[in-house]
């Protein structure tokens, strides 16, 4: 149900970027996904951080130390996933010569008391070099984020491993998150505001759908509850 809803949401995005305008140019809408992409990831981990972090607080003090003992692989999302957009970043920063630019790179290699032309010719190898390498580390990086992006909400964060009820309680905490960035960040094409709000309200709406039906399940069939899992 997860996988077909997440299908149902990447089909609504690009028929929604194919129907409607760009609200900016091309490359203005590229750079902006790709910030938008690290900023998510940023919110999606210290949103899991803050959930898992509440469930072990209002647990029992014998629960929590259980808990803690299954944080391995929850913590370990979070960090892999964090790596992505440090990966983005350190790329973009390169390609727009804020890292180092061509006259650092010249009075490097003059520091070094090498001719005036080696120097020239060094510091324009390394800068294409360094381009080439920026470029392949932007590509692998953004192709890294977005399937950590992916694996990461669709397991939420490893949150199971706590304990079962915790991805139903995380998940819609995640996704209301994103929305209210979507909110601030503004829509990206000039679509109506009926179908914009339609299609940004359904991500968090299904999700907290689905939330609510594994709650209710695991009570019903497991005797899974809230109070039972944290001890009380």
């Amino acid at each position: 149900m997860q996988l077909a809803r997440t299908i149902l949401g990447l089909a609504a995005a690009v028929w929604l970027v194919a129907s409607y305008p760009l609200s900016g140019g091309g490359q203005k809408f590229i750079l902006g996904k790709l910030l938008e992409l690290a900023f998510s990831c940023g919110i999606l981990a210290v949103g899991s951080v803050v959930g898992i972090a509440a469930f072990l607080i209002a647990s029992t003090p014998a629960r929590r130390r259980d808990f803690a003992g299954r944080l391995r692989r929850p913590v370990s999302a979070a960090l892999l996933l964090a790596a992505g957009p440090l990966c983005i970043w350190v790329s973009v920063e390169t390609l727009k010569g804020n890292l180092i630019s061509d006259q650092e790179l010249k009075d490097f290699f003059f520091g070094l008391g090498l001719p005036e032309f080696i120097c020239f010719v060094l510091s324009f190898f390394a800068l294409a070099i360094g381009w080439l390498a920026a470029v392949a580390v932007l590509l692998g990086s953004s192709v890294y984020t977005l399937l950590a992006t992916y694996l990461c909400v669709f397991t939420c964060f490893m949150a199971k491993d706590v304990h079962q009820l915790l991805p139903a309680l995380i998940s819609p905490l995640l996704v209301w998150s994103l929305f209210a960035f979507q909110l601030f960040n503004g829509p990206d094409v000039t679509a109506p505001p009926e179908v914009l709000y339609t299609f940004m309200l359904g991500g968090p709406l299904s999700v907290t759908a689905l939330s609510v039906w594994e709650v209710r399940r695991l009570r019903v069939h497991h005797a899974i509850t809230l109070r039972r899992a944290l001890g009380h």
